[in-house]
């Protein structure tokens, strides 16, 4: 079941959001080659435990970094090591912050020092795939309708769609209903109704939409090597159209 978050928990939620927007843009300062995504983890974390708060991924099924920092081809859930980082890579980084019992959960994809053209055109239409999503968050839409635009504008610009992973649902728990896929058909699925708090995430890959796990049993890698992107943002519901909590300026 869908739940309606009433007004109290959307207080909440944008709390929620607002810092795990503002612990993005403070991983962002520091991604620059030579810079370990251990040390991304370890600020992060400091950043959201110094706000009172308790990072969202830490332990979650057993994860045992506070974000998720993904390399190249790979697509999500990679884990924070000694990896320093290159000139050329991008990295996805994945932000959950949980804010007296209700969570934000954010994604995005950034370029390391100069990154290829092939690079710079996978972040470019990754991110506006999500906004082709977001366009269609909106009470009486159908769920449908947000997973067919993104897919179509991934297909419009060549780019793979990875079908195993989905966005969901978020509140008091990270993942909740519905799941939603990044693939799908217009007018199909539940109808969207004020006060859902969703997380809208395409996955994009410059290659085949393949994936499959390493043997960490966490990262979810593109089969044929080719480089992946993922945007994310958590949006509530509205009459007309979507609030996205995940987003701000420098001081929230």
């Amino acid at each position: 079941m869908i739940s309606i978050k009433s007004q109290r928990e959307i207080e909440l939620l944008r709390k929620a959001g607002e810092l795990t927007f503002l612990t993005h843009k403070l991983v962002e300062k520091h991604i620059r080659p030579g810079v370990t995504t251990n040390e991304l983890d370890k600020l992060a974390e400091s950043f959201i435990r110094n706000k009172g708060c308790t990072p969202s991924f830490k332990n979650y099924d057993g994860f045992p970094k506070s974000i998720c920092t993904s390399i190249n081809d790979e697509v999500v859930h990679g884990i924070p090591s000694n990896y320093k980082l290159k000139d050329g890579d991008i990295i996805s980084v994945d932000i959950g912050v949980c804010y007296k019992g209700y969570h934000g959960d954010s994604a995005w994809t950034y370029p390391v020092g100069n990154i290829s053209n092939e690079k710079k055109y996978l972040l470019e239409h990754t991110e506006k795939s999500l906004f082709e999503g977001l366009a269609k968050v909106k009470a009486g839409n159908k769920l449908g309708d947000v997973s067919s635009a993104i897919e179509s504008y991934a297909n419009a610009h060549k780019l793979g769609v990875v079908k195993e992973l989905v966005g969901h649902g978020v509140g008091s728990k990270l993942h909740e209903d519905p799941e939603i896929p990044n693939y799908g058909k217009p007018n199909t699925g539940p109808t969207l109704k004020e006060g859902m708090v969703l997380a809208i995430e395409p996955m994009l890959n410059l290659g085949s939409a393949e994936v499959v796990m390493l043997d960490d049993n966490w990262t979810i890698v593109t089969e044929d090597y080719s480089p992946s992107a993922h945007f994310e943002h958590t949006v509530l519901v509205t009459k007309d159209g979507c609030e996205i909590l995940t987003r701000g300026d420098e001081n929230g």
